[in-house]
Protein backbone atom coordinates (compact mmCIF):
# COMPACT_ATOMS: atom_id res chain seq x y z
CA UNK A 1 0.00 0.00 0.00
CA UNK A 2 1.54 3.26 -1.06
CA UNK A 3 1.81 6.24 1.25
CA UNK A 4 1.49 9.22 -1.01
CA UNK A 5 1.11 12.56 0.65
CA UNK A 6 -1.59 15.13 0.26
CA UNK A 7 -0.25 18.10 -1.68
CA UNK A 8 -1.68 20.75 0.53
CA UNK A 9 0.08 23.49 2.18
CA UNK A 10 0.40 26.28 4.52
CA UNK A 11 3.92 25.42 5.49
CA UNK A 12 4.99 28.82 4.34
CA UNK A 13 1.59 30.41 4.37
CA UNK A 14 2.94 33.83 5.21
CA UNK A 15 4.25 33.89 1.67
CA UNK A 16 1.35 32.08 0.06
CA UNK A 17 -0.70 35.05 -1.09
CA UNK A 18 2.32 36.69 -2.70
CA UNK A 19 3.62 33.47 -4.20
CA UNK A 20 0.19 32.87 -5.64
CA UNK A 21 0.09 36.23 -7.32
CA UNK A 22 1.34 34.94 -10.65
CA UNK A 23 -0.93 32.50 -12.31
CA UNK A 24 -2.91 31.61 -15.29
CA UNK A 25 -5.26 32.90 -17.81
CA UNK A 26 -8.89 32.33 -17.82
CA UNK A 27 -10.88 30.27 -20.31
CA UNK A 28 -14.56 30.93 -19.88
CA UNK A 29 -17.37 28.68 -20.78
CA UNK A 30 -17.24 25.61 -23.03
CA UNK A 31 -19.25 21.86 -23.51
CA UNK A 32 -21.82 19.39 -24.82
CA UNK A 33 -22.28 19.27 -28.57
CA UNK A 34 -25.76 19.26 -30.01
CA UNK A 35 -27.08 16.20 -31.82
CA UNK A 36 -26.22 15.82 -35.50
CA UNK A 37 -29.72 16.65 -36.73
CA UNK A 38 -29.97 19.73 -34.51
CA UNK A 39 -26.54 20.85 -35.58
CA UNK A 40 -27.41 20.52 -39.27
CA UNK A 41 -30.55 22.58 -38.77
CA UNK A 42 -28.58 25.22 -36.91
CA UNK A 43 -25.96 25.40 -39.69
CA UNK A 44 -28.74 25.88 -42.23
CA UNK A 45 -30.40 28.63 -40.19
CA UNK A 46 -27.14 30.47 -39.56
CA UNK A 47 -26.13 30.25 -43.20
CA UNK A 48 -29.51 31.62 -44.25
CA UNK A 49 -29.33 34.40 -41.69
CA UNK A 50 -25.84 35.42 -42.74
CA UNK A 51 -26.80 35.37 -46.41
CA UNK A 52 -29.78 37.62 -45.69
CA UNK A 53 -27.63 39.93 -43.60
CA UNK A 54 -25.09 40.16 -46.44
CA UNK A 55 -27.81 40.91 -49.00
CA UNK A 56 -29.32 43.67 -46.86
CA UNK A 57 -25.91 45.18 -46.14
CA UNK A 58 -25.05 45.16 -49.84
CA UNK A 59 -28.34 46.83 -50.73
CA UNK A 60 -27.77 49.54 -48.16
CA UNK A 61 -24.09 49.89 -48.95
CA UNK A 62 -23.06 49.64 -45.31
CA UNK A 63 -22.96 47.25 -42.39
CA UNK A 64 -19.66 45.53 -43.20
CA UNK A 65 -17.79 43.68 -40.49
CA UNK A 66 -15.18 46.43 -40.42
CA UNK A 67 -17.82 49.14 -39.99
CA UNK A 68 -19.56 47.17 -37.27
CA UNK A 69 -16.30 46.66 -35.43
CA UNK A 70 -15.39 50.31 -35.79
CA UNK A 71 -18.61 51.19 -33.95
CA UNK A 72 -17.88 48.66 -31.22
CA UNK A 73 -14.28 49.82 -30.94
CA UNK A 74 -15.55 53.15 -29.73
CA UNK A 75 -17.11 51.41 -26.73
CA UNK A 76 -13.78 49.99 -25.59
CA UNK A 77 -10.98 51.79 -23.82
CA UNK A 78 -8.31 49.84 -25.71
CA UNK A 79 -8.37 50.38 -29.46
CA UNK A 80 -4.86 49.84 -30.78
CA UNK A 81 -2.03 47.38 -30.29
CA UNK A 82 0.01 50.19 -28.70
CA UNK A 83 -2.78 50.79 -26.20
CA UNK A 84 -2.89 47.10 -25.36
CA UNK A 85 0.85 46.93 -24.74
CA UNK A 86 0.72 50.08 -22.60
CA UNK A 87 -2.31 49.07 -20.56
CA UNK A 88 -1.42 45.43 -20.00
CA UNK A 89 0.82 46.25 -17.06
CA UNK A 90 -2.10 47.95 -15.36
CA UNK A 91 -4.91 45.50 -15.95
CA UNK A 92 -3.62 42.29 -17.52
CA UNK A 93 -0.88 39.77 -16.90
CA UNK A 94 0.75 39.19 -13.55
CA UNK A 95 -0.66 42.15 -11.66
CA UNK A 96 -4.24 41.27 -12.51
CA UNK A 97 -3.60 37.69 -11.42
CA UNK A 98 -2.34 38.97 -8.09
CA UNK A 99 -5.60 40.80 -7.58
CA UNK A 100 -7.60 37.74 -8.59
CA UNK A 101 -5.84 35.58 -6.05
CA UNK A 102 -5.93 38.04 -3.19
CA UNK A 103 -9.58 38.87 -3.80
CA UNK A 104 -10.85 35.43 -2.82
CA UNK A 105 -8.00 34.28 -0.57
CA UNK A 106 -7.77 37.18 1.86
CA UNK A 107 -11.07 36.63 3.63
CA UNK A 108 -9.92 38.91 6.42
CA UNK A 109 -10.15 41.98 4.18
CA UNK A 110 -13.09 44.34 4.80
CA UNK A 111 -16.19 43.60 2.73
CA UNK A 112 -15.70 46.80 0.71
CA UNK A 113 -12.16 45.77 -0.24
CA UNK A 114 -13.25 42.26 -1.11
CA UNK A 115 -16.02 43.59 -3.34
CA UNK A 116 -13.61 45.87 -5.18
CA UNK A 117 -11.07 43.10 -5.72
CA UNK A 118 -13.78 40.61 -6.71
CA UNK A 119 -14.23 42.44 -10.00
CA UNK A 120 -10.87 40.97 -11.03
CA UNK A 121 -12.34 37.47 -10.84
CA UNK A 122 -14.61 38.14 -13.77
CA UNK A 123 -13.90 40.61 -16.55
CA UNK A 124 -10.95 42.82 -17.26
CA UNK A 125 -10.86 45.58 -19.84
CA UNK A 126 -11.27 43.96 -23.27
CA UNK A 127 -9.29 44.69 -26.40
CA UNK A 128 -11.14 46.09 -29.35
CA UNK A 129 -13.04 43.79 -31.73
CA UNK A 130 -10.74 44.91 -34.54
CA UNK A 131 -7.64 43.72 -32.69
CA UNK A 132 -9.24 40.38 -31.81
CA UNK A 133 -10.31 39.89 -35.43
CA UNK A 134 -6.78 40.69 -36.60
CA UNK A 135 -5.34 37.93 -34.38
CA UNK A 136 -7.90 35.46 -35.74
CA UNK A 137 -7.11 36.41 -39.33
CA UNK A 138 -3.35 36.18 -38.80
CA UNK A 139 -3.51 32.79 -37.08
CA UNK A 140 -6.44 31.06 -38.79
CA UNK A 141 -6.07 32.47 -42.29
CA UNK A 142 -9.19 34.57 -42.60
CA UNK A 143 -11.47 37.06 -40.80
CA UNK A 144 -13.71 35.58 -38.09
CA UNK A 145 -16.77 35.72 -40.37
CA UNK A 146 -15.04 33.34 -42.77
CA UNK A 147 -13.35 31.07 -40.25
CA UNK A 148 -16.55 30.65 -38.24
CA UNK A 149 -20.17 30.35 -39.31
CA UNK A 150 -21.11 32.88 -36.65
CA UNK A 151 -18.87 35.16 -34.61
CA UNK A 152 -19.68 37.50 -31.72
CA UNK A 153 -17.50 40.60 -31.84
CA UNK A 154 -18.27 41.59 -28.27
CA UNK A 155 -16.21 39.35 -25.96
CA UNK A 156 -18.06 37.36 -23.31
CA UNK A 157 -15.10 37.57 -20.93
CA UNK A 158 -11.79 39.40 -20.72
CA UNK A 159 -9.10 38.27 -18.34
CA UNK A 160 -5.38 38.35 -17.66
CA UNK A 161 -3.79 37.39 -21.00
CA UNK A 162 -6.70 36.77 -23.34
CA UNK A 163 -10.40 37.29 -23.94
CA UNK A 164 -13.16 34.92 -24.97
CA UNK A 165 -15.55 35.29 -27.91
CA UNK A 166 -18.55 33.09 -28.58
CA UNK A 167 -18.76 31.58 -32.06
CA UNK A 168 -20.25 28.75 -34.10
CA UNK A 169 -18.12 26.46 -36.25
CA UNK A 170 -19.08 25.56 -39.81
CA UNK A 171 -20.27 22.17 -38.57
CA UNK A 172 -22.64 23.86 -36.11
CA UNK A 173 -20.82 23.59 -32.81
CA UNK A 174 -21.13 26.34 -30.20
CA UNK A 175 -17.58 27.26 -29.21
CA UNK A 176 -15.62 29.55 -26.92
CA UNK A 177 -12.67 31.16 -28.73
CA UNK A 178 -9.96 32.53 -26.47
CA UNK A 179 -7.83 35.15 -28.23
CA UNK A 180 -4.53 36.28 -26.73
CA UNK A 181 -3.83 39.99 -26.31
CA UNK A 182 -1.15 41.43 -28.59
CA UNK A 183 1.92 42.45 -26.59
CA UNK A 184 1.06 40.33 -23.58
CA UNK A 185 4.40 38.50 -23.65
CA UNK A 186 6.45 41.66 -23.09
CA UNK A 187 4.02 42.88 -20.45
CA UNK A 188 4.30 39.66 -18.44
CA UNK A 189 8.09 39.67 -18.63
CA UNK A 190 8.03 43.24 -17.29
CA UNK A 191 5.66 42.25 -14.50
CA UNK A 192 7.82 39.29 -13.56
CA UNK A 193 10.90 41.48 -13.34
CA UNK A 194 8.92 43.67 -10.96
CA UNK A 195 7.79 40.57 -9.06
CA UNK A 196 11.41 39.60 -8.44
CA UNK A 197 11.98 42.92 -6.74
CA UNK A 198 8.77 42.42 -4.76
CA UNK A 199 9.89 38.99 -3.58
CA UNK A 200 13.22 40.39 -2.50
CA UNK A 201 11.52 43.09 -0.46
CA UNK A 202 9.06 40.61 0.97
CA UNK A 203 11.73 38.15 2.03
CA UNK A 204 13.82 40.85 3.65
CA UNK A 205 10.84 41.98 5.71
CA UNK A 206 9.27 38.63 6.56
CA UNK A 207 10.86 35.42 5.32
CA UNK A 208 14.57 35.90 5.81
CA UNK A 209 15.40 32.57 4.20
CA UNK A 210 13.12 32.92 1.18
CA UNK A 211 14.75 32.02 -2.13
CA UNK A 212 13.20 34.88 -4.07
CA UNK A 213 15.05 34.12 -7.31
CA UNK A 214 14.09 30.46 -7.25
CA UNK A 215 10.44 31.35 -6.71
CA UNK A 216 10.33 33.90 -9.49
CA UNK A 217 12.13 31.55 -11.88
CA UNK A 218 9.47 28.90 -11.23
CA UNK A 219 6.68 31.41 -11.75
CA UNK A 220 8.27 32.81 -14.89
CA UNK A 221 8.53 29.31 -16.34
CA UNK A 222 4.86 28.60 -15.66
CA UNK A 223 3.77 31.95 -17.11
CA UNK A 224 5.81 31.42 -20.26
CA UNK A 225 4.09 28.09 -20.70
CA UNK A 226 0.77 29.82 -20.22
CA UNK A 227 1.44 32.13 -23.14
CA UNK A 228 1.55 29.15 -25.52
CA UNK A 229 -2.03 28.18 -26.25
CA UNK A 230 -0.84 25.09 -28.11
CA UNK A 231 0.55 23.85 -24.83
CA UNK A 232 -2.73 24.69 -23.12
CA UNK A 233 -4.55 22.78 -25.85
CA UNK A 234 -2.43 19.75 -25.02
CA UNK A 235 -3.27 20.25 -21.34
CA UNK A 236 -6.98 20.24 -22.19
CA UNK A 237 -6.54 16.95 -24.03
CA UNK A 238 -4.57 15.48 -21.12
CA UNK A 239 -7.18 16.41 -18.51
CA UNK A 240 -9.98 15.27 -20.80
CA UNK A 241 -8.30 11.87 -20.93
CA UNK A 242 -7.62 11.77 -17.19
CA UNK A 243 -11.24 12.65 -16.36
CA UNK A 244 -12.99 10.93 -19.27
CA UNK A 245 -16.53 9.88 -18.26
CA UNK A 246 -16.01 11.08 -14.69
CA UNK A 247 -19.36 11.16 -12.85
CA UNK A 248 -19.03 14.74 -11.58
CA UNK A 249 -16.04 16.53 -13.18
CA UNK A 250 -16.33 17.76 -16.76
CA UNK A 251 -13.64 18.99 -19.15
CA UNK A 252 -14.47 21.06 -22.26
CA UNK A 253 -13.81 19.47 -25.66
CA UNK A 254 -10.96 20.98 -27.66
CA UNK A 255 -11.47 22.09 -31.27
CA UNK A 256 -7.93 21.59 -32.66
CA UNK A 257 -8.67 22.95 -36.14
CA UNK A 258 -9.43 26.38 -34.65
CA UNK A 259 -6.57 26.48 -32.14
CA UNK A 260 -3.09 27.99 -32.53
CA UNK A 261 -0.37 29.33 -30.27
CA UNK A 262 -2.52 32.47 -29.71
CA UNK A 263 -6.03 31.09 -30.14
CA UNK A 264 -7.69 28.33 -28.14
CA UNK A 265 -11.11 27.03 -29.15
CA UNK A 266 -13.22 24.66 -27.09
CA UNK A 267 -16.87 23.73 -27.14
CA UNK A 268 -19.12 26.16 -25.29
CA UNK A 269 -20.29 25.34 -21.77
CA UNK A 270 -23.55 26.64 -20.39
CA UNK A 271 -23.48 26.78 -16.63
CA UNK A 272 -23.68 29.01 -13.58
CA UNK A 273 -20.95 31.39 -12.55
CA UNK A 274 -19.71 31.13 -8.98
CA UNK A 275 -21.74 34.15 -7.88
CA UNK A 276 -24.92 32.79 -9.49
CA UNK A 277 -24.29 29.39 -7.97
CA UNK A 278 -23.84 30.95 -4.53
CA UNK A 279 -27.17 32.77 -4.89
CA UNK A 280 -29.29 30.01 -6.38
CA UNK A 281 -27.95 26.59 -5.36
CA UNK A 282 -29.19 24.67 -2.33
CA UNK A 283 -26.71 23.79 0.40
CA UNK A 284 -26.81 20.14 -0.67
CA UNK A 285 -25.81 21.13 -4.20
CA UNK A 286 -23.05 23.40 -2.87
CA UNK A 287 -21.83 20.53 -0.72
CA UNK A 288 -21.66 18.24 -3.76
CA UNK A 289 -19.91 20.81 -5.96
CA UNK A 290 -17.40 21.64 -3.23
CA UNK A 291 -16.47 18.00 -2.83
CA UNK A 292 -16.10 17.69 -6.61
CA UNK A 293 -13.68 20.65 -6.62
CA UNK A 294 -11.67 19.09 -3.81
CA UNK A 295 -11.54 15.65 -5.40
CA UNK A 296 -10.60 17.07 -8.78
CA UNK A 297 -7.39 18.45 -7.27
CA UNK A 298 -6.65 15.32 -5.23
CA UNK A 299 -7.14 12.92 -8.12
CA UNK A 300 -4.96 14.98 -10.47
CA UNK A 301 -2.08 15.54 -8.08
CA UNK A 302 -1.97 12.28 -6.17
CA UNK A 303 -2.77 9.87 -8.96
CA UNK A 304 -1.40 11.61 -12.05
CA UNK A 305 1.28 14.06 -10.89
CA UNK A 306 -0.27 16.91 -12.85
CA UNK A 307 -2.56 19.68 -11.64
CA UNK A 308 -4.26 22.89 -12.66
CA UNK A 309 -2.65 25.76 -10.78
CA UNK A 310 -5.36 28.41 -11.13
CA UNK A 311 -8.18 27.63 -8.69
CA UNK A 312 -10.14 30.86 -8.73
CA UNK A 313 -13.95 30.87 -9.08
CA UNK A 314 -13.97 32.32 -12.59
CA UNK A 315 -12.41 29.11 -13.89
CA UNK A 316 -15.44 26.93 -13.13
CA UNK A 317 -18.95 26.50 -14.45
CA UNK A 318 -21.41 25.03 -11.96
CA UNK A 319 -24.40 22.86 -12.83
CA UNK A 320 -27.70 22.18 -11.08
CA UNK A 321 -26.79 18.59 -10.24
CA UNK A 322 -23.63 19.68 -8.42
CA UNK A 323 -21.26 18.69 -11.22
CA UNK A 324 -18.57 21.16 -12.24
CA UNK A 325 -16.97 22.01 -15.57
CA UNK A 326 -13.31 22.96 -15.20
CA UNK A 327 -12.09 25.73 -17.49
CA UNK A 328 -8.65 27.12 -18.21
CA UNK A 329 -5.65 24.85 -18.33
CA UNK A 330 -3.00 27.46 -19.03
CA UNK A 331 -1.22 27.12 -15.69
CA UNK A 332 -0.59 23.40 -15.27
CA UNK A 333 2.18 22.00 -13.10
CA UNK A 334 3.79 18.64 -13.80
CA UNK A 335 6.18 17.18 -11.29
CA UNK A 336 9.76 17.09 -12.50
CA UNK A 337 11.88 14.09 -11.42
CA UNK A 338 12.57 14.35 -7.70
CA UNK A 339 10.21 17.25 -6.94
CA UNK A 340 7.39 15.22 -5.43
CA UNK A 341 9.82 12.90 -3.67
CA UNK A 342 11.38 15.92 -1.99
CA UNK A 343 8.07 17.37 -0.77
CA UNK A 344 6.32 14.14 0.19
CA UNK A 345 8.08 13.38 3.51
CA UNK A 346 7.11 16.77 4.96
CA UNK A 347 3.49 16.44 3.93
CA UNK A 348 3.35 12.85 5.23
CA UNK A 349 4.78 13.90 8.57
CA UNK A 350 2.22 16.69 9.03
CA UNK A 351 -0.95 15.02 7.80
CA UNK A 352 -0.47 11.30 8.36
CA UNK A 353 2.07 10.97 11.20
CA UNK A 354 1.21 14.23 13.00
CA UNK A 355 4.62 14.01 14.64
CA UNK A 356 6.47 17.30 15.43
CA UNK A 357 9.91 15.68 15.43
CA UNK A 358 9.31 14.02 12.07
CA UNK A 359 7.91 17.27 10.69
CA UNK A 360 11.04 19.23 11.59
CA UNK A 361 13.39 16.60 10.19
CA UNK A 362 11.39 16.33 6.96
CA UNK A 363 11.16 20.11 6.55
CA UNK A 364 14.92 20.42 6.88
CA UNK A 365 15.37 17.70 4.24
CA UNK A 366 12.85 19.33 1.88
CA UNK A 367 14.28 22.83 2.15
CA UNK A 368 11.46 24.37 4.17
CA UNK A 369 13.75 24.86 7.16
CA UNK A 370 17.46 25.42 7.49
CA UNK A 371 19.37 23.09 9.75
CA UNK A 372 20.30 24.43 13.15
CA UNK A 373 17.28 26.72 13.47
CA UNK A 374 17.02 25.82 17.16
CA UNK A 375 13.23 26.10 17.42
CA UNK A 376 10.96 23.82 19.43
CA UNK A 377 9.50 21.17 17.05
CA UNK A 378 6.09 21.52 18.72
CA UNK A 379 6.09 25.25 18.00
CA UNK A 380 6.84 24.57 14.34
CA UNK A 381 4.22 21.83 14.11
CA UNK A 382 1.53 24.01 15.68
CA UNK A 383 2.19 26.68 13.08
CA UNK A 384 2.58 24.63 9.91
CA UNK A 385 -0.33 22.29 10.72
CA UNK A 386 -2.85 25.14 11.04
CA UNK A 387 -4.13 24.88 7.45
CA UNK A 388 -4.21 21.08 7.76
CA UNK A 389 -6.84 20.95 10.46
CA UNK A 390 -9.51 19.53 8.09
CA UNK A 391 -7.36 16.38 7.85
CA UNK A 392 -6.40 16.09 11.51
CA UNK A 393 -9.95 15.53 12.79
CA UNK A 394 -12.67 13.08 11.82
CA UNK A 395 -15.22 15.68 10.65
CA UNK A 396 -14.62 19.22 9.48
CA UNK A 397 -16.68 22.11 8.17
CA UNK A 398 -14.96 24.70 5.98
CA UNK A 399 -16.09 28.26 6.59
CA UNK A 400 -15.07 31.82 5.92
CA UNK A 401 -14.52 32.22 9.65
CA UNK A 402 -12.00 29.37 9.64
CA UNK A 403 -10.17 30.90 6.69
CA UNK A 404 -10.04 34.30 8.42
CA UNK A 405 -8.73 32.76 11.63
CA UNK A 406 -6.16 30.55 9.88
CA UNK A 407 -4.86 33.27 7.58
CA UNK A 408 -4.68 35.66 10.51
CA UNK A 409 -2.54 33.17 12.40
CA UNK A 410 -0.14 32.25 9.63
CA UNK A 411 0.35 35.84 8.42
CA UNK A 412 0.78 37.45 11.83
CA UNK A 413 4.50 38.19 11.44
CA UNK A 414 4.71 39.93 14.81
CA UNK A 415 2.63 37.43 16.76
CA UNK A 416 3.52 34.26 18.65
CA UNK A 417 4.67 32.53 15.44
CA UNK A 418 7.10 35.26 14.37
CA UNK A 419 10.16 33.14 15.13
CA UNK A 420 8.86 30.29 12.96
CA UNK A 421 7.89 32.55 10.06
CA UNK A 422 11.34 34.14 10.04
CA UNK A 423 13.18 30.86 9.44
CA UNK A 424 10.80 29.33 6.90
CA UNK A 425 11.52 29.04 3.20
CA UNK A 426 9.28 28.01 0.31
CA UNK A 427 10.95 25.61 -2.15
CA UNK A 428 10.15 26.63 -5.75
CA UNK A 429 8.54 23.23 -6.36
CA UNK A 430 5.94 24.10 -3.77
CA UNK A 431 4.81 27.49 -5.11
CA UNK A 432 2.03 26.43 -7.48
CA UNK A 433 0.86 23.64 -5.19
CA UNK A 434 0.56 26.05 -2.28
CA UNK A 435 -1.56 28.31 -4.44
CA UNK A 436 -3.91 25.45 -5.28
CA UNK A 437 -4.37 24.54 -1.63
CA UNK A 438 -5.25 28.00 -0.43
CA UNK A 439 -7.46 28.64 -3.44
CA UNK A 440 -9.48 25.45 -3.02
CA UNK A 441 -9.75 25.98 0.74
CA UNK A 442 -11.08 29.50 0.20
CA UNK A 443 -13.75 28.27 -2.21
CA UNK A 444 -14.78 25.45 0.13
CA UNK A 445 -15.04 28.02 2.92
CA UNK A 446 -17.42 30.15 0.88
CA UNK A 447 -19.48 27.05 0.01
CA UNK A 448 -19.41 25.89 3.67
CA UNK A 449 -18.58 22.33 2.71
CA UNK A 450 -18.36 19.75 5.48
CA UNK A 451 -17.47 16.09 5.67
CA UNK A 452 -15.04 13.38 6.81
CA UNK A 453 -12.07 15.01 5.11
CA UNK A 454 -9.44 12.93 6.87
CA UNK A 455 -11.04 9.71 5.65
CA UNK A 456 -11.52 11.30 2.22
CA UNK A 457 -7.84 12.19 2.17
CA UNK A 458 -6.85 8.62 3.02
CA UNK A 459 -8.58 7.49 -0.18
CA UNK A 460 -5.84 9.31 -2.08
CA UNK A 461 -2.78 8.97 0.14
CA UNK A 462 -3.25 5.46 1.56
CA UNK A 463 -5.69 3.70 -0.78
CA UNK A 464 -8.44 4.03 1.82
CA UNK A 465 -12.06 2.99 1.17
CA UNK A 466 -14.55 5.57 -0.16
CA UNK A 467 -15.72 7.86 2.62
CA UNK A 468 -18.66 9.50 0.81
CA UNK A 469 -21.19 8.82 -1.92
CA UNK A 470 -19.13 10.84 -4.39
CA UNK A 471 -16.03 8.93 -3.35
CA UNK A 472 -17.83 5.66 -4.07
CA UNK A 473 -18.91 6.97 -7.49
CA UNK A 474 -15.33 7.94 -8.27
CA UNK A 475 -14.03 4.56 -7.11
CA UNK A 476 -16.54 2.80 -9.39
CA UNK A 477 -15.50 5.07 -12.26
CA UNK A 478 -11.85 4.21 -11.71
CA UNK A 479 -12.59 0.49 -11.54
CA UNK A 480 -14.60 0.67 -14.77
CA UNK A 481 -11.72 2.47 -16.45
CA UNK A 482 -9.21 -0.11 -15.24
CA UNK A 483 -11.36 -2.93 -16.60
CA UNK A 484 -12.11 -1.33 -19.95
Amino acid sequence: MSRKALPIAGLVAAGAAIAAAVAATRLDDPPPAVGRAGRTLRVWRLSARNSARFAIAKARGLGSADERRAQLDQEFAIRTAEDVARELGQMKGVLMKAGQMISFILESLPEEAQSALATLQSDGEPMSPTLAAAVVEADLGGPPEQVFLDWTDRPVAAASIGQVHRAVTHDGRDVAVKVQYPGVHDAIEHDLDAAEVMYGMFSSMMLKGLDAKGLVDELRMRMREELDYRLEAQNVLTFAEVFANHPWARIPTLVPSCSTDRILTTEWVDGMSFDQFMREASQDTKQRAGEVLWRFAQHAVNRHGIFNGDPHPGNYKFHHDGSVTFLDFGLVKRWEPGEWESLQPTLDAVVIDRDPELVCAAMEGSGFLREGHGLDPQLIFDYVSSPYRPYLVDEFRFSREWMIETLGRVMDVKGPNAAVIEVLNMPPSFVILDRVVWGVNAILGKLEVEGPFRAMLLEYVADGPPATEIGAAEAAWMKAGANS
